[in-house]
């Protein structure tokens, strides 16, 4: 089973040391793959370059870069970079992003955010499997009269999508190699994600997708202390309308009603329950937030689900 973790240093000393030494814990509890955030902070294909030179063990990927304010000639950089560095095992997040964070923290209207995103996939398929790029859109242009291609990202990219709207998982489909759906409980999954990308893929040629669901869960017996937590923590997501609109098809009222937080057996059955639902891949977010000692406990789990056969 491949399952993954969220790594969130943020409030350490030294976000990129305490990373790496994450993430070794990460290998050493049995777990595939670490997956790192894109903010306005530490740039994550950067440290999942680093992160992969240090755990080789370890799948590294990023999730997820907004495709506003950002050239695919210079992700594209990027991520040939962190996928030579890894020896191929890097793995490319984009998202749409939100109209709050793109106008208002850099000024850049949130307008045809679809048409973006297919444009900004068209350039990047170019880029990664050829090196090149002689495109121009409506909204994205991109040339290569200097060569784009990075000796030693022989394998290309995989390239996945925070999609879980209509239009945004109708694109990933065709363009990319999955997506990345977060506060998607099993039943949005089921019913709503998983056909509606599978199908778009099917229609453009396309091998099926993965499905790397992000999930937020930690094992633990402060169940009531620790979902408290976790519903002020994930409260902005509520005002997105995007996440606001997956939580509903969730069947749940709020972001913390689609976090699997419980003892290892309450755990275990909501890892199956997102498997059951079509996802390929399992990534735990938030194993933090209740403490060392639980996050511990939340890998150990994760790490005998990475290692059990179907």
């Amino acid at each position: 089973m491949n399952v993954g973790v969220a790594l969130n240093a943020i409030d350490s000393d030294n976000q990129v040391d305490a990373t790496v030494r994450l993430a070794a814990e990460a290998e050493t509890a049995g777990l595939r793959s670490a997956w790192f955030g894109q903010g306005f902070g530490i740039d994550s294909p950067q440290l999942a370059a680093i992160v992969g030179r240090e755990v080789p063990g370890l799948q590294v990927g990023t999730a997820a870069i907004p495709v506003f304010g950002r050239h695919p000639l210079v992700v594209s950089s990027q991520a040939l970079t962190a996928q030579a560095a890894t020896h191929g095992r890097y793995h490319l997040g984009l998202a749409l992003g939100t109209r709050l964070l793109t106008e208002d923290g850099m000024g850049i209207p949130f307008e045809r955010p679809i048409a973006r995103l297919r444009e900004f996939l068209v350039v990047l398929r170019q880029l990664i499997e050829t090196g090149t790029s002689d495109f121009r859109g409506e909204l994205i242009s991109a040339a290569t009269p200097l060569p784009a291609g990075v000796p030693g990202a022989t394998t290309g990219v995989p390239l996945l999508v925070a999609a879980m709207g209509p239009q945004a998982l109708r694109v990933s489909g065709e363009l990319a190699d999955g997506i990345l759906p977060y506060l998607a409980g099993p039943r949005a999954l089921a019913e709503h994600i998983v056909p509606a990308v599978t199908a778009a893929a099917a229609a453009a040629g396309r091998p099926a997708p993965r499905i790397v669901a992000f999930v937020n869960g930690v094992v633990t017996d402060d169940v009531e202390s620790v979902r408290a937590r976790a519903a002020e923590r994930l409260a902005f997501y509520e005002q997105i309308p995007s996440y606001a609109r997956v939580i509903e098809l969730s069947g749940a009222k709020s972001a913390v009603d689609v976090t699997a937080i419980g003892n290892e057996e309450t755990v275990r059955a909501e890892v199956q329950r997102y498997l059951d639902a079509g996802a390929t891949e399992v990534v735990f977010a938030s194993t933090e937030i209740a403490g060392d000692a639980d996050r511990h406990r939340t890998w150990s789990l994760l790490g005998e689900l990475a290692t059990e056969r179907p």
